[in-house]
């Protein structure tokens, strides 16, 4: 019995006391100070994460935007890169093995202006020549021996990138880079070559030293057999095209 009075009277003071400090202004006052400093706190990190939140946001927008670009194609006989959302990677030389060469590599390549060359090898080698106009594709408005340039370009929103043979436009969803006549090395040499797009309207440049008869680019017809005709008709030329998406 003793025990639950000390408990009573014990309840009734605390309560008493809180009663006291709910009476006190001073008590108040520091209570409202300390909620406003916890409000305060609350306000920074909502800024701070606010700021995190925009920085990220951003940070993933450009990521996003830099995902969808990046295809690389290469423009042959051109100095410059079509100036549909692209970008010049840089401009160079047409070059490739020499025609009568068995052993010569079959593709050609885009060479820089700004080569950085070395003399540690002492083996065999492959040789690597410039890329020519010929007198027989004098069509193309160019000289017999004048050289032909490119440009390694980028596009800088479409990440994809497809040479067409045998179209001048692009199919639904793709955008057109550039477009020309279907070239490759003449059926009469030994080397094997590839087939690339030359733009519709090529330049030419003062380059090489000399007519080497290097790197030669013939425009390529269709033969009718395995080939079906319609819709390809025999000697008539192709054309070709370059997308991205």
């Amino acid at each position: 019995m003793v025990v639950w009075v000390f408990i009573v009277h014990l309840f009734l003071q605390v309560i008493a006391e809180k009663r006291i400090l709910l009476d006190d202004p001073a008590f108040l006052q520091s209570q409202i100070h300390d909620l406003e400093r916890k409000m305060e706190d609350v306000v920074a990190r909502n800024t701070d994460l606010t700021a995190k939140y925009t920085d990220l946001s951003v940070k993933y927008n450009t990521l996003l935007t830099k995902s969808n670009g990046g295809g690389i194609f290469v423009r042959w006989g051109r100095k410059d890169c079509p100036g549909i959302n692209t970008e010049l990677v840089y401009s160079g030389f047409a070059g490739g093995s020499w025609p009568q060469h068995t052993g010569a590599a079959a593709e050609f390549v885009c060479l820089p202006r700004d080569p950085d060359l070395t003399t540690k090898f002492t083996s065999s080698y492959a040789f690597m020549y410039g890329s020519e106009y010929d007198a027989s594709s004098t069509e193309f408005g160019h000289d017999n021996g004048d050289d032909l340039p490119c440009s390694v370009c980028r596009s800088t929103v479409q990440s994809s990138v497809l040479m067409i043979p045998g179209k001048s436009s692009c199919y639904d969803g793709w955008s057109m880079q550039y477009h020309g006549d279907l070239v490759a090395g003449a059926v009469v040499h030994k080397a094997a070559t590839q087939y690339i797009c030359l733009d519709e309207h090529p330049e030419a440049l003062i380059a090489g030293q000399r007519n080497d008869d290097g790197k030669f680019f013939y425009p390529v017809k269709a033969v009718c057999g395995a080939l079906a005709c319609p819709p390809y008709h025999n000697d008539k030329y192709l054309t070709c095209v370059v997308c991205t998406k």
